[in-house]
């Protein structure tokens, strides 16, 4: 009889984690990514709390917010101003703000945190959360870049601990990469999936290797241009040229570079780099190199592979 009792006690504690529902979602970060999870999240019925470092940072955050939601309510509410001004209300009404992460997540379904591409700071910033929030509350990160195991190992939840890669910008990109680090118990998995859907997304699932799917893709391709380019092959303006008129890309690679960020993208190779310096795809690029030492970044400095008026 204890045993019966024992089993079917397991399987419904495996069926409430299985079918939980994420209600409240606190949101570390308030950038782009961060600001624009925020947004989704709220606008399909999540209460969210986006949480930084500064108010003054997150007053920017709740405008940059206001502003991509005003532009949503031009299109979906064209001929209906008083309902799309409605929408807005009720959408920022789903949305708080506070500058202390650990009072918020006492009370929080989910901890996403969206903050510098650093695994210190990451480790640093979960190690201290996970000794406050409750037992239910799944962590997950939004790096581009970094393992999530090599995150999750900072706290003693491995098996509440995933990954949510967004894309940006947030709101327009269906795309969501749920990843599943090797501790990551199948519930969390679900319960991650079942969430990106809630939000409108499309989710693939990704093992968690460097770069996932998209980037682990992508970052090599445009490493490789760069190459072509160093080597050359082409004009940064042909090898663009080639691949949105030859391959249908909406960007070439330099266009997509600079609009990414020299910054990051370096920062990504870098770190595979240091991974696995024996591969070829992961090799390191001196243009690169000399751009980002030179503060030329891209399309957010006004130059990099080209130059922003």
């Amino acid at each position: 009889m204890a045993f019966v009792t024992h089993y079917f006690t397991r399987a419904l504690s495996s069926s409430s984690i299985r079918n939980a529902v994420i209600k409240h979602v606190t949101i570390i970060g308030g950038g782009l990514m961060g600001s624009g999870i925020a947004q989704v999240a709220a606008s399909t019925g999540h209460s969210v709390v986006l949480v930084d470092t500064s108010q003054d940072i997150l007053n920017k955050s709740t405008k940059s917010i206001t502003g991509s939601l005003q532009r949503v309510v031009k299109k979906k509410f064209a001929d209906k101003p008083e309902a799309g001004e409605e929408f807005v209300q009720k959408v920022m009404k789903n949305i708080s703000t506070s500058t202390d992460a650990a009072s918020v997540v006492q009370s929080t379904d989910l901890v996403l945190e969206a903050i510098v591409e650093n695994l210190k700071v990451k480790q640093d910033l979960f190690s201290s959360l996970d000794k406050i929030a409750p037992e239910h509350t799944i962590f997950a990160s939004n790096t581009s870049s970094i393992p999530i195991s090599k995150i999750a190992v900072s706290t003693a939840r491995l098996d509440r601990f995933g990954g949510l890669h967004f894309f940006n910008p947030v709101p327009m990109m269906k795309l969501v990469e749920v990843i599943q680090a090797p501790g990551t118990s199948q519930e969390t998995f679900n319960t991650l999936l079942d969430f990106s859907k809630a939000l409108g997304k499309h989710p693939v699932s990704c093992k968690d290797s460097p770069g996932f799917i998209v980037n682990r893709l992508l970052v090599p391709y445009l490493m490789e241009a760069v190459r072509l380019y160093e080597r050359g092959h082409g004009s940064k303006e042909d090898i663009d040229v080639a691949m949105k008129l030859g391959a249908g890309y909406p960007m070439g690679p330099f266009e997509l570079l600079d609009y990414v960020g020299l910054d990051t993208s370096k920062f990504i190779i870098d770190g595979w780099y240091e991974m696995d310096p024996e591969n070829p795809l992961f090799s390191q690029s001196p243009l690169l190199n000399k751009l980002v030492s030179e503060g030329k970044l891209g399309k957010k400095t006004g130059e990099g592979f080209y130059k922003y008026k």
